[in-house]
């Protein structure tokens, strides 16, 4: 066998024997069977789109840390109350019973999701979405910290010393310090967060609250700190079903290849038309700014996340190199082949698909909201009790035993009044005002009487009407009144 070809080891030949060959490269390299992943180092770069970017950052971050601390009267402004089960969202106070909302606020976005994708591809991904806000703070906060883009390469390129020691490990404390941040700020949603402060200082938190407090904050560091572009790429499923969203009619990033190619390096001032090149002069800015490591000029790939940094770097480069901008911008494919104006092109955007999501998002939220105001602050559920069958009782009455669960979801102390009707002559034992507090919910034992003999035997529908005494609400819940043999 020639010395520069593979190397086989085999075990000793007999019966069911196993041969074992590795494969081994000419220089007695072992192959892998999977390209591993190369550290992407993004390189800063300034425009429009990375302006907007960071506007993104500071208002999404905003509204996380921000909110928690926010104040409604005497209660956290938003806050999900598990153990009491009780949703706090501004003025509204959610019971278990409105999930309604939360399964049409899910409704709402995903359209919003399907619309803006049909229209402008992965703004979501591109500018909102956790994942790409997170990675971008900490690649600030490692830019700050180890220099730019060649002088990162360059450190991790070096053997470990005192300056590399250092820097590597503060990079860290500061990422850990805004992972641990937000996982505060996480569980501060569901328990009341200035609580939580004093617990936190007091070293008294729940078990629950540190197991999520420090799972939200390590996901946050692995995800932002190392995984970064891995998780657009492999583990989001976003990046998979895009394409079911898009068609040549979506705005996405693209780069002009009849306009770009052929490309070549030249200087400044040559005009590529005498050199029958391009406009694109290879200078590799587009990929070392993309935050997941590709080359725009191969065509539209699903790792791209539509961000737009490309789009800043090449306009850059055109303006110093005196060519028109808009080799690499967002466009369609349609409009890319026809030569479209950008009046043309925003025409076509609005085609019937994009109006048709946005009218039945209109429509969605319309009556979320409608549905919000016109909500009855008052919940009532009806649970027969199990343990008492239907019996005589003095006067020789026939009785059934409830237990009512009413709900003040006001913030207001209420006095409601219970009553019922479906049967001729019934009565509601006790007949007096239930008090219940602002926000709170009271479980209350209700007999049901009718005379005997006014209704055959079996099972009778009647109605618990429970009143507000003072805002002159009212609502019906239906429940069954068994008469025995």
């Amino acid at each position: 066998m020639d010395s520069s070809g593979p190397v086989s080891a085999s075990a000793p030949a007999g019966p069911g024997a196993r041969k074992i060959i590795p494969i081994v490269a000419a220089e007695s390299e072992l192959v892998g069977l999977y390209e591993a992943s190369k550290k992407i180092y993004p390189r800063a770069v300034r425009g429009m789109f990375a302006r907007w970017r960071w506007a993104m950052v500071f208002l999404t971050q905003l509204v996380f840390y921000g909110l928690p601390w926010a104040q409604w009267g005497e209660r956290q402004l938003v806050l999900f109350d598990l153990a009491a089960r009780r949703f706090y969202v501004f003025g509204l106070v959610l019971y278990p019973q409105d999930l309604i909302y939360l399964s049409g606020l899910l409704v709402v976005s995903a359209l919003a999701l399907f619309l803006f994708t049909a229209v402008a591809g992965r703004l979501w991904c591109g500018f909102a979405c956790p994942q790409t806000v997170y990675t971008e703070i900490f690649m600030w906060v490692e830019h700050r910290i180890e220099g730019n883009r060649t002088a990162r390469m360059r450190l991790d390129a070096e053997s470990m010393s005192l300056e590399k020691l250092v820097k590597k490990w503060f990079k860290h404390l500061v990422w850990i310090g805004i992972a641990m941040w937000t996982g505060f700020s996480f569980v501060g949603y569901f328990t009341p967060i200035r609580d939580l402060g004093m617990a936190f200082l007091q070293t008294r938190l729940g078990s629950w609250e540190v197991f999520w407090v420090f799972f939200y904050g390590f996901a946050t560091y692995g995800n932002a700190g190392f995984m970064r572009e891995q998780v657009c790429k492999y583990m989001c499923p976003y990046a998979r079903f895009q394409s079911a969203m898009f068609d040549r009619d979506t705005l996405i990033v693209t780069y002009d290849p009849g306009r770009g190619e052929p490309h070549a390096p030249r200087r400044k001032g040559i005009d590529p038309r005498s050199m029958a090149l391009g406009d694109c002069i290879d200078c590799g800015l587009c990929v070392q700014v993309c935050p997941t490591g590709i080359d725009i000029r191969q065509g539209l790939q699903y790792e791209c996340i539509g961000c737009g940094l490309c789009v800043d770097a090449c306009g850059t480069v055109m303006q110093k190199m005196a060519y028109a901008p808009g080799l690499i911008r967002y466009d369609t494919q349609n409009g890319m082949e026809a030569g479209w104006t950008r009046r043309q092109l925003l025409r076509r955007v609005l085609r019937p698909r994009v109006l048709v999501y946005a009218a039945i998002l209109a429509l969605l939220v319309a009556g979320l909201l409608a549905s919000l105001v016109t909500r009855t602050p008052l919940k009532v559920d009806v649970v027969r009790d199990r343990a008492s069958l239907a019996r005589i009782v003095e006067g020789g009455r026939l009785e059934n035993v409830y237990r009512l669960q009413i709900m003040n979801a006001t913030e207001e102390a209420r006095d409601y009044r219970i009553a019922a009707h479906g049967i001729e002559g019934i009565g509601v034992s006790p007949d007096e005002r239930i008090a219940i507090g602002p926000a709170q919910s009271r479980w209350v034992a209700v007999r049901l009487q009718v005379p005997y003999g006014v209704v055959p035997a079996g099972s009778h529908t009647v109605h618990f009407d429970v009143r507000d005494e003072r805002g002159g609400i009212q609502v019906s819940e239906k429940a069954v009144f068994l008469v025995p043999r």
